[in-house]
């Protein structure tokens, strides 16, 4: 079954839209997971990841070989596209504290995207990006 970009975006605010973050259940990590297995796209580097705090995510991570989010999505073989080209659907990365060097987010048009912010899931406006990648 093939699925669209907006489809795939919605099924991600379905699953985490109002609800709180917390690492290894709710997470950048395990949001841009979900986009992808949307789209039937295997994520090997999540395989086994097993944390419960930022520290132990930061952990895992370094066990993958990555050393920060975003070689762990180009591990993944994503093109990189800038952020204004995004899609729906798409992955954006914005900045954010700490070793990640980005937090991941979806695309869901209009410049909008899907994350967590505030430690809750919703849709808002970026005012600054890293990078995207067209999934």
């Amino acid at each position: 079954m093939s699925v669209t970009g907006a489809e795939a975006a919605q099924a991600c605010i379905d699953r985490f839209v109002g609800k709180t973050y917390e690492p290894g259940k709710r997470d950048c990590a395990i949001l841009a997971a979900h986009l992808l297995h949307q789209y039937g796209v295997p994520v090997p580097v999540m395989k086994g990841l097993q944390y419960s705090s930022e520290a132990g995510a930061i952990k895992s991570l370094k066990k993958t070989g990555c050393r920060d989010i975003l070689e762990a999505v180009d591990s993944l073989g994503l093109s990189r596209i800038a952020p204004a080209s995004a899609l729906a659907g798409d992955l954006v990365g914005l900045p954010c504290d700490g070793p990640y060097g980005c937090a991941l987010t979806v695309a869901v048009g209009n410049g909008r995207v899907f994350g967590f912010v505030d430690g809750m899931g919703h849709v808002f406006q970026p005012k600054a990006y890293v990078t995207a990648w067209r999934v």
